[in-house]
């Protein structure tokens, strides 16, 4: 058993590659059993959140972005086991993207930077988001590009020299960015102001997050339903045995790695807009935050499952939160304890864990015969 969405890869269950190597037309294996009921509380919480609670209406925006992340790190780190450190770099490159494009279409942008003294932009309702469209637009383009292009360079590495490969894209970025002053360098770009009042703006950007964070959902629900989602899967199982079978690896690699650079270029565009100003340390590439973040909380949830990423940074979010408000000063620290007690003692994470305990709540069918005699476990039902 690995997981509530992936084919198991123990002898008692018929591998990703070996179901890729079935002529039938239609893959149910990964077919997602979760009753329409819990979709309608989710989406019915999600939409009186900011009214319901509005003095938290900024934090549960950030909720749904750290589910963002989670999912999108998911893609290529826990189905198809390349655990990437650099995903920050596609989060930071579609905030700037998007900040190049807001202010490009109504003044100089060499001349607007902090560093140059310039000004900041105020636009009406129209023009900002129509600006802001544009520039999210692109940010989901430029990034995806870049994904393709860099992926050809990194994913001829392996293991922790991926990890530390694509780490190294995300600090180059970063120092580069820094010393560009096109863009205002250290000193940042300051972004178009929003029209509106600041609680309206609040729940806009809310709804932004939330919709965004959906619609990523949807969108690797369905990929994990595919065809393409089994591809990744051998990949994960054994790359060699894959590459044999005729599966393309390299371009199934791209493609998911690009797929995730699409949201997050998004995410990180509208993250821009809610700051209001984009400097390269601490809002485009904070790679000790964010870009950890993603990969702890996809880990604690369970890795390589649809939901987990979903309940570890739903958890993650909310004790982040309360040892921010009530732990000051020790809030690393507890965040430090929590990765530690993670990865040493809870590897599968929670969503592997419960399937563990109740496999046949997430369609999951143990085969006595081989647990019995000690081979394979389980195997994956429809």
């Amino acid at each position: 058993m690995t997981s509530d969405n992936t084919l198991p890869s123990g002898t008692g269950a018929p591998d990703a590659g070996a179901a890729l190597g079935s002529h039938s037309s239609r893959i149910e294996i990964n077919r997602d059993t979760t009753p329409w009921y819990v979709y309608a509380v989710i989406a019915a919480a999600a939409l009186l959140a900011p009214f319901v609670f509005p003095a938290y209406t900024t934090q549960i925006a950030f909720l749904w972005l750290m589910i963002l992340f989670a999912l999108t790190w998911d893609i290529a780190g826990g189905q198809m086991g390349y655990n990437s450190l650099g995903n920050i770099f596609f989060f930071g490159a579609g905030m700037y993207i998007c900040a190049v494009v807001q202010v490009g279409m109504f003044t100089d942008v060499g001349a607007y930077t902090s560093a140059r003294g310039g000004e900041q932009l105020q636009l009406d309702y129209f023009d900002y988001f129509l600006s802001l469209a544009a520039g999210t637009g692109a940010a989901a383009i430029g990034c995806a590009f870049f994904a393709i292009v860099l992926g050809r360079i990194v994913f001829g590495l392996r293991g922790p020299y991926f990890a530390i490969g694509t780490l190294g894209i995300a600090l180059s970025a970063r120092e580069l960015v820094g010393t560009w002053e096109w863009i205002g360098g250290g000193s940042g770009i300051a972004m178009p102001v929003y029209p509106g009042q600041p609680h309206e703006r609040s729940v806009i950007f809310y709804i932004l997050f939330f919709v965004l964070a959906a619609l990523t959902f949807v969108f690797v629900r369905w990929l994990y339903s595919t065809r393409f989602g089994l591809a990744v899967n051998a990949i994960r199982d054994d790359e060699e045995k894959a590459e044999a079978m005729g599966i393309h690896t390299l371009r199934h690699k791209l493609v998911a790695w690009s797929a995730a650079a699409f949201f997050l270029g998004m995410s990180g565009a509208i993250f821009g807009n809610l700051t209001g100003f984009v400097e390269p340390l601490e809002v485009a590439f904070p790679a000790a935050t964010f870009g950890i973040f993603m990969v702890v909380m996809a880990l604690l949830g369970g890795k390589g499952t649809l939901w987990g990423p979903v309940i570890g940074a739903t958890l993650f979010h909310v004790v982040k939160e309360v040892t921010w408000t009530y732990l000051l000063g020790w809030q690393w620290v507890a965040l430090g304890l929590l990765i530690v007690v993670n990865v040493v003692f809870f590897q599968e994470g929670i969503m592997g864990w419960m399937q563990r305990k109740w496999p046949e709540r997430f369609g999951i069918t143990v085969d006595q015969r081989l647990s019995d005699s000690g081979g394979g476990t389980t195997e994956a039902g429809r």
